[in-house]
């Protein structure tokens, strides 16, 4: 790969792609497919797909700390440390939050990871396509703007990003989940197929189906299959998951177009006011300090959410003394996430002659099954949520003894028991905001950002039926010893947070068109979580994977008829 570490004089490409993630790494696919000279610049330090893997292959006596953290783990990883994925063998891909602050207006979780790849390292990988219920719901109930895309106009999409990226699943013909380009199912194990057959039994409206996951099971493209080892936040030698460093990355290599440059954190985008276009980029580089400029004719920002919300405020200019493209005051605006940390679990005393095999990197899932129609519609909330999860079996028949004694009583298997858990949907509220503070600056003298954002009645109303709906249908099951609870964490522990930069019909009141396109800065593109104008329910990577295909092919096309 041509990585452009130090300067050269030559800083003009045809695109400049800021950030490695999801969004990042596709739109760096798509432009050098395309023929155009890409530079992606990613504020963090490289990261070379296998070699850099370096706790992959750890075995469990290889931790220090035996999956504790440290006190100086905790120390340097506050907010990170929350995450579940972050672990002694992952660490190093999470941020420093001593280096890396924000201010917290009202308690949200930040979790993010600085490095080429970024969190498409660590992602849960769950994969479920939007409908029209979701696309059509703001203009439906009359919160937030209506989105200026339908399901038809993403749908060829999702189709083109599967069929690269490689998902597993099973097709159940659901028009609130629409079925995809789906490698062989991952198997759901005993327990979990007898609770799915008695969902379908006892209710008419709701299904249980194995996980749609960005996990190859069976070779793709020269990729694994998954060798169900379930260490994937270590990055997968095995290229048995979806990241951009295994998938996207190599594929824009391949057509000689791709620049990388690592340590390079984007200060802002250059508007030039004669043309009313973006020329380029500056930067600093992050070991250096140096500041510098790159210039291109395309600028597709996809620096995170609340990344790029930080990139726009901090880009302004007699036309946008705000921050770029920010004429419709929603730059910052509207922030949301996932809303879940409730539902049941309870216990199931058969199956005692049955194991399972492997560490299944993938669960169950339930969707949507509230306010899809009439029938379904409820009085105390809009909107929905789904059910993620899995049955296990657990280990040793009690804790009692000492030496061989208790030993051995850990070797037998013990009894079986399943957990659900919802993820609902978050309304787009206005005044959730991320805005810039000028007086509080990062270790690069850089400010930092104020984060508002909070759950509020539509969210809390909804989470009553989530945790009274996991035990309805646990119990109902056959489950027993069923019992719920809600931790109720705060907005960004889902690591779902979008809304910044949404997408609209009219550019008074939003920042980009349905083709992720600045309205008021043509040749600037947004397509990670900034762009999204609702939350729906499901897990949003893979819409953001194919709204950027979408994006980089409608930039293309318009650049060569002259019109950016």
């Amino acid at each position: 790969m041509n990585l452009n570490i130090k300067a050269t004089q030559e800083h003009t490409y045809d695109a400049i792609v800021v950030g490695s993630g999801i969004s990042g790494g596709w739109a760096a696919k798509e432009l050098c497919e395309k023929g155009l000279k890409t530079i992606v610049l990613e504020r963090g330090r490289n990261v070379e797909h296998v070699k850099d893997y370096t706790t992959a292959n750890w075995d469990p006596w290889s931790y220090k700390y035996r999956g504790w953290h440290s006190h100086e783990m905790k120390e340097n990883h506050p907010i990170q440390s929350r995450c579940y994925a972050f672990d002694e063998a992952t660490q190093h891909f999470w941020v420093n939050d001593k280096e890396n602050p924000y201010n917290e207006i009202k308690p949200f979780n930040w979790l993010r990871g600085y490095h080429v790849g970024g969190r498409s390292l660590m992602w849960g990988r769950q994969v479920y396509r939007w409908s029209d219920i979701d696309f059509e719901a703001n203009a439906r109930d009359g919160h937030g703007v209506d989105w200026p895309i339908r399901y038809k106009d993403i749908a060829p999409w999702y189709s083109y990003v599967e069929k690269f990226a490689g998902i597993s699943g099973q097709a159940e013909g659901l028009p609130q989940l629409p079925d995809g380009e789906f490698l062989p199912p991952m198997e759901m194990n005993c327990l979990e197929k007898h609770v799915a057959g008695r969902i379908k039994e006892k209710y008419k409206d709701r299904i249980m189906t194995i996980g749609r996951v960005a996990h190859v099971t069976k070779e793709h493209n020269g990729r694994g299959p998954c060798q169900y080892r379930d260490l994937c936040a270590r990055g997968c030698p095995f290229t048995g998951y979806f990241s951009s460093n295994g998938v996207t990355l190599p594929a824009a290599n391949k057509t000689g177009n791709l620049t990388l440059r690592p340590h390079s954190i984007v200060l802002e985008v250059i508007y030039d006011e004669s043309t009313q276009k973006a020329k380029g980029v500056r930067i600093m580089d992050s070991e250096t300090k140096e500041v510098m400029e790159y210039f291109a004719k395309i600028v597709f920002i996809n620096a995170s959410t609340l990344g790029t919300t930080a990139i726009l405020l901090n880009s302004v200019s007699n036309r946008f003394p705000t921050g770029l493209g920010n004429d419709s005051d929603q730059v910052g605006r509207n922030l949301m996430d996932h809303h879940f940390g409730v539902g049941a679990g309870g216990s199931f005393e058969g199956f005692q002659d049955q194991y399972v095999y492997g560490r299944r990197a993938n669960g169950i899932y339930i969707p949507r099954f509230r306010n899809i129609n009439e029938g379904t519609k409820r009085a105390d909330y809009v909107r929905g949520f789904g059910y993620q999860g899995g049955a296990s079996r657990g280990r040793g028949t009690g804790w009692d003894g000492i030496g061989i004694e208790l030993k051995e009583s850990q070797a037998e298997a013990g009894n079986w028991g399943m957990w659900i858990g919802a993820w609902g949907e978050h309304l787009p509220y206005q005044d959730n905001t991320a805005k810039l503070n000028k007086d509080k600056k990062d270790v690069y003298g850089l400010p930092t950002l104020d984060i508002d954002c909070n759950f509020r009645e539509n969210e809390l109303a909804m989470r009553k039926d989530m945790l009274e709906s996991a035990k309805e249908m646990l119990e109902a099951a056959g489950l027993t010893n069923v019992g719920g609870g809600d931790e109720m964490p705060p907005p960004g522990h889902c690591i779902h947070e979008m809304g910044t930069a949404r997408m609209g019909r009219d550019p008074k009141t939003s920042v980009l068109n349905g083709f992720n396109q600045m309205h008021a800065v043509k040749n600037v593109f947004i397509s990670d979580g900034a762009c999204m104008t609702s939350s729906a329910c499901q897990n949003p990577s893979i819409t953001y994977m194919a709204l950027t295909a979408r994006a980089a092919d409608y930039a293309v096309s318009e650049l060569k008829k002259n019109n950016i």
